[in-house]
């Protein structure tokens, strides 16, 4: 088995031809700002120190699982110019499907990170009619990137948040299928010491 390799997967990622990305399944994601500008932070001494636009980046990441109860947020990291994970693509029709549900064979693994405000008593914000069930990697990528960029400008016009160039993101995302345990333990493990190996980031 081949370990992840960054320099490979950090390359666009053309969508498989008839591949079903609603399917259940893992999936690593990389977004990256628009000419990677760094506005989300800054990396001191091999940690991510998020400003007030990262920690609203994993927010809204963690807001995901509420919009689409049929995916599950694994580790992430939002990282100065970009931002890693892994979605989980749940089979709702599959009784006692869990979160901590790993690629198959697998049994341990980096920790989940729930959403860092969240409560199991606090009620959601999206009602049965704005959830959305059966949608594809790239369509909860689209929202997520809507509900950033929304809340940016509003940090831009009310906080005084560093402007962008055109738009928040770069208009396509990276995308790697996870099929296999060693794929999973390999790549939370990237995500994990992202901050560690900043100066050999493709993306510094």
């Amino acid at each position: 088995m081949h370990k992840f390799n960054p320099k490979i997967h950090h390359r666009r990622s053309i969508r498989l031809k008839g591949y079903d990305y609603a399917q259940p399944g893992f999936y690593f994601v990389t977004i990256c700002v628009q000419d990677r500008l760094h506005l989300f932070g800054k990396i001191h001494d091999g940690v991510m120190v998020s400003n007030e636009a990262g920690q609203m980046i994993e927010k809204w990441y963690f807001e995901l699982a509420e919009k689409y109860p049929d995916k599950k947020c694994h580790e992430m990291i939002v990282m100065p110019n970009h931002f890693h994970c892994i979605i989980e693509n749940m089979d709702v029709s599959q009784p006692g499907a869990d979160a901590h549900d790993r690629p198959q064979g697998a049994h341990v693994g980096a920790p989940l990170r729930g959403r860092p405000d969240h409560h199991p008593d606090t009620p959601s914000p999206y009602g049965p009619e704005n959830k959305k069930y059966h949608a594809t990697v790239g369509d909860a990528m689209d929202w997520f990137k809507t509900m950033t960029t929304n809340e940016y400008i509003r940090g831009v016009k009310n906080e005084g948040w560093e402007r962008f160039n055109g738009k928040l993101w770069h208009r396509n995302y990276w995308e790697h299928i996870i099929r296999t345990e060693m794929a999973y333990h390999d790549i939370s493990n990237y995500i994990v010491n992202n901050p560690k190996n900043w100066n050999k980031d493709s993306f510094f």
